[in-house]
């Protein structure tokens, strides 16, 4: 059972909401299984605060934090360093700090990707139908072009700008073209007719709003993988549709684990109980869908 003592190692998560989070109970869980004298705390933090709430990482010498809505992208010049992928991605989702300097990292990235690893999805020269633009999309927008995919990133018209920005963004570091559309019906189903892979990083879908979905069930067939990065709740309506029309499913209750598993091993220099985490967050989700 966790004690804390004044030796105790605190790290966390700053957002708004935080409300919702999984990351305590599954660093917490990681940290008790390894017998680390670490504790993790959510903590909420408007965006008027969050130059106050960065400065507070040094201040109270918290390990790291992880960094979620709406900061990955404000919080980046208020650090001392970040990490080249990170700094081509333009998001934060991990700090660390070594001695009052807070370097960024983005680990959304690489848990993206080891979870494509780990399902077995081709990414090398397969068309990808990516929904949205924000913090996560341009983790994901940016680790799918690395991995060779021809990238197309739909995003609601109030946010075009922001797809229209990450495109330039990508197709400029990787010297590829990126195509950024309006996401209307027309546009949705043009680019769903060539798709192999379509992956919902917006939060249509998230409880409480459990049937709403970014595409309708008729776009949806047995050649697509449908990736949806939302894990509450688990499947959310897009994949119960998805595996409906034989699609192949994966859920973002896995990447939740892996980008947190990054996470950790940055903050303790140990190789992450994956097992623990996994099992910790959905047994949380179980424990809220009740």
């Amino acid at each position: 059972m966790m004690v804390i003592s004044g030796q105790t190692v605190v790290c966390g998560i700053i957002g708004d909401p935080i409300e919702h989070t999984m990351s305590p109970a599954m660093h917490n869980a990681a940290f008790n299984a390894l017998e680390l004298d670490f504790v993790y705390i959510p903590f909420k933090v408007k965006s008027v605060e969050l130059r106050k709430a960065v400065e507070g990482i040094r201040g109270l010498n918290l390990r790291g934090v992880n960094v979620t809505i709406p900061h990955k992208v404000a919080v980046m010049p208020l650090l001392d360093r970040i990490d080249p992928l990170a700094e081509r991605i333009g998001a934060v989702n991990t700090i660390v700090n070594v001695g009052g300097i807070l370097t960024g990292y983005n680990t959304d990235a690489a848990g993206f990707l080891q979870t494509l690893h780990d399902r077995n999805v081709a990414t090398d020269g397969k068309k990808v139908v990516l929904l949205g633009a924000g913090g996560a999309a341009r983790a994901l927008g940016h680790v799918l072009t690395l991995e060779k995919a021809k990238l197309t990133i739909l995003n609601r018209k109030q946010e075009l700008s922001w797809a229209e920005d990450l495109a330039a963004r990508i197709s400029r570091n990787y010297k590829t073209e990126v195509k950024a559309l309006e996401l209307t019906p027309e546009n949705l189903k043009k680019a769903m007719t060539y798709a192999d892979l379509l992956v919902n990083a917006t939060s249509l879908g998230m409880s409480p709003e459990i049937e709403a979905t970014p595409v309708p069930a008729e776009l949806l067939s047995a050649n697509l993988t449908v990736f949806d990065i939302v894990y509450n709740p688990l499947p959310t309506r897009l994949l119960r549709e998805a595996k409906a029309a034989g699609a192949k499913t994966i859920d973002g209750l896995e990447m939740l684990v892996r980008q947190g598993a990054a996470s950790f091993a940055i903050w303790t220099a140990v190789k992450p109980p994956v097992d623990e985490m996994r099992a910790a967050a959905l047994s949380l989700l179980q424990k809220n869908e009740k």
